[in-house]
């Protein structure tokens, strides 16, 4: 927002008068990422830093880390600290340019478009989003305007700095402006909550940093691409607010190679896809659930059968347990308390509440507890294609990525403390082989450990995340951490694809969990005759059988393997003649096991060629009076223009073997 200086100098004075705090004297000492130590006489700023180890670094420095925390270069270090200069080639420096970025393009708004509100604007995972309040709607017309202006800001090189206010001076200070939600933010805060404003030439703006010393620091590598609704402090009660996206890069070749990623992931949108394979639908009278038609009903079935055999060969035991289940269960378990808004309820004529399920693991323990169990029992591997449901808000549904009510290829392992590294062991070999099965080969694997809201002892989390941190580094396989991101019963590792076109998804989990066993009664009899407390593993490969078919249809751009693909051939006729021909191929084809159609119109065969290669179907047998004549059949594939002639015993041999199941390794 514009504010006049003599006005900022003004307010100001009451309670900000100082950029920065104080520096007291003494000396400092720096410790370099090297190892090496640089004392100053007084406290010292991340730009002299910079300056003191040469012009060059001077140059590049856009923040600094100071003892893990990212922090604005001009501001004062007044104790000893590790300290290191963030330049464009420190992973902190994205989120520092995004969250910029976000500044540039709301002052850039306020200036192109005055008496607009702005309300908050982060970086997010891949750019940024700005909240603006105005009466006439923004759309993606007014976004060159935009972007123009946002690079006229960065050309003139504008101080960013940092300022400490007191708090009912800032609330002040916006009310003046006509920032109500600014002002309105600021009172909910603690009264010994610390107020910074960043000022850009005379735009101002309430937030926490860091920033870039000057807008002059930010590449001209950011774009907007969407405009949408949403609303203040994300409560449909509320005010609506217009929220504009962007994205912002280090360089305009990382831009465009994003740009490129987005225009992949247009074209490949499962949605889209789900509608020309004719797999599934959505609608209103069932929002977040899946109308699966045949062809995708047949994908979805493929995928369990898959799952199904590597399960029996790696020792896990199929069961089923019930959608519905009394509300006492769920308290014992614990979800209630941290998932019982998001459930789904309903009170049967006996007055008992019941809920369903959002989990299976509850479950799986009641059939544990079934009849005494020894440690000789142990390892025991249950699996469930269970049907969840989660009440999701509606905002935050997305097609099979984002549903109510999904299909979890959930399994537990329950065993001993001994057995934790060996079955964590197995687990990830058998989750890294069926990925590559489907094609991922590039899997990245981050370790979760507790969150701030959980079950149990910090003496039993000690003891899970050891177990499970000892387990993943037994298998020698690289991982991140994920601090504050396990379940809230347990630790896990999480498991991240990284499809065709370079996007991630987590997928499969793997979670220790010593608290939910003992809660719900689980035991089992010793070698010492006493009752145990097995662990339990909670392990899903897929994760969510929807999710991961979405997944499948972007990474392969629905040129699904042959083995997965739902209508694997398809016979077309040149003409009439031919149709018992045609009859006789599928015959033979379907008694193989291949999962073929036959197309009889009376239609061109270019046009039916085209027509099934939107369809996405690999394969198509091209079959006129020749072909019924000598016994052969013309064998188009997907994305080829050649067909390939071969005897219709030679092509059903062939695409037999074509069409196997990966076989997969035996765990």
């Amino acid at each position: 927002m514009r504010v006049a200086m003599h006005e900022l100098a003004e307010k100001s004075a009451a309670g900000a008068a100082a950029a920065a705090p104080g520096l007291a004297a003494g000396q400092v000492t720096i410790t370099l990422p090297d190892g090496s130590t640089r004392a100053y006489d007084a406290p010292v700023s991340g730009a002299e830093i910079a300056a003191s180890i040469g012009p060059g670094l001077a140059k590049a420095a856009l923040a600094v880390v100071v003892d893990g925390e990212v922090r604005d270069l001009k501001r004062g270090i007044e104790r000893d600290a590790r300290v290191e200069i963030v330049t464009l080639k420190q992973p902190e420096a994205l989120e520092l340019l995004r969250h910029d970025c976000a500044h540039v393009i709301a002052q850039a708004v306020q200036e192109l478009y005055p008496g607009t509100q702005i309300t908050f604007g982060p970086a997010t995972e891949d750019g940024f989003y700005y909240d603006f309040v105005r009466e006439e709607p923004f759309t993606p017309d007014d976004f060159a305007a935009i972007e123009q202006r946002m690079a006229e800001i960065v050309d003139r090189d504008l101080p960013i700095e940092r300022e400490v206010w007191a708090r009912g001076d800032a609330i002040r200070l916006f009310q003046d402006l006509g920032e109500i939600y600014k002002a309105e933010h600021i009172e909910t805060l603690a009264e010994d909550a610390e107020i910074t404003i960043y000022r850009q030439g005379e735009w101002l703006d309430l937030c926490t940093g860091p920033h870039l010393p000057s807008t002059g620091k930010l590449p001209k590598a950011f774009k907007l691409l969407k405009v949408s609704g949403a609303y203040w402090r994300g409560d449909a009660r509320n005010q609506q607010l217009q929220r504009i996206y962007g994205t912002c890069w280090e360089d305009s070749k990382r831009l465009a190679a994003y740009l490129h990623q987005l225009e992949e992931a247009e074209k490949r949108d499962h949605r889209r896809l789900g509608r020309e394979m004719e797999l599934f639908h959505f609608q209103a009278e069932a929002v977040g659930s899946v109308f699966w038609h045949r062809k995708g009903w047949t994908l979805f079935q493929t995928l369990i059968n898959y799952m199904r055999q590597r399960q029996t060969r790696a020792g896990y035991r199929e069961i089923n347990t019930p959608d519905i289940m009394e509300r006492s269960l769920w308290e014992r378990s614990g979800h209630w308390g941290k998932f019982g808004e998001n459930m789904f309820t309903t009170e049967a004529r006996e007055d008992r509440v019941f809920a369903l399920k959002p989990m299976n693991c509850p479950g799986h323990v009641q059939v544990f507890n079934q009849g005494i169990k020894s440690y000789r029992d142990l390892p025991l591997r249950v699996a469930e294609f269970g049907k969840v449901h989660r009440f999701e808000p509606s905002g935050a549904l997305h097609g099979l990525m984002r549903l109510r009510a999904f299909t979890q290829d959930d399994a537990h392992i329950f065993c001993t403390e001994g057995q934790i590294t060996e079955e964590c062991q197995i687990v990830c070999q058998l989750i890294l082989n069926i990925y590559r099965d489907f094609g991922f080969d590039d899997v990245r694997i981050k370790f979760s450990d507790r969150p701030e809201k959980r079950i149990g002892s910090d003496e039993i989390w000690d003891k899970s995340e050891a177990a499970l941190k000892a387990a993943v580094e037994a298998t020698g396989l690289d991982y991140t951490t994920n601090p504050g991101e396990g379940a809230f019963y347990g630790p896990k590792l999480e498991f991240v694809l990284r499809d065709a076109i370079g996007r991630d998804w987590q997928c499969g989990t793997l979670q220790v969990d010593l608290n939910l066993p003992e809660r719900l009664g689980a035991s089992y009899v010793g070698e010492d005759g006493e009752k145990h407390i097995p662990v339990m593993l909670h392990r899903a490969l897929f994760g969510s059988l929807e999710r991961f078919t979405g997944i499948l249809l972007e990474h392969y751009a629905g040129k699904l393997p042959l083995w997965l693909a739902p209508i694997q051939v398809v016979v077309a006729t040149i003409t009439s003649e031919a149709d018992g021909y045609a009859a006789e191929v599928a015959e033979q084809m379907a008694a193989r096991g291949l999962r073929v159609e036959t197309d009889l119109r009376n239609e061109k065969i270019n046009y039916k060629v085209r027509e099934h290669s939107l369809a996405k179907v690999p394969l198509i047998a091209v079959v006129g009076r020749r072909e019924a004549e000598e016994g052969t059949i013309a064998l188009r594939r997907l994305g080829g223009s050649a067909q390939e002639v071969l005897a219709l015993g030679e092509a059903v041999d062939r695409l037999c073997d074509e069409a196997r199941p990966p076989a997969g390794e035996s765990h």
